[in-house]
């Protein structure tokens, strides 16, 4: 069986690659929560908190 990707893997990798800039990082961010359904956007917003605090614990 095949792994899908999905919208929200699909952002998560984007938003990842970009990282390095913040500028690019919000840009990208935005045009994540239109492509997104109310609860994937909840997800997204998880996510990068849980990234965040990642970095902030090395």
């Amino acid at each position: 069986m095949m792994d899908r990707k999905t919208m929200l893997d699909y952002c998560k990798l984007i938003l990842k690659s970009v990282s390095f800039d913040r500028k690019l990082f919000k840009k990208e961010y935005r045009k994540s929560l239109r492509w997104l359904s109310p609860l994937e956007v909840i997800s997204l917003k998880i996510w990068i908190r849980q990234q965040q605090m990642n970095l902030n614990q090395k």
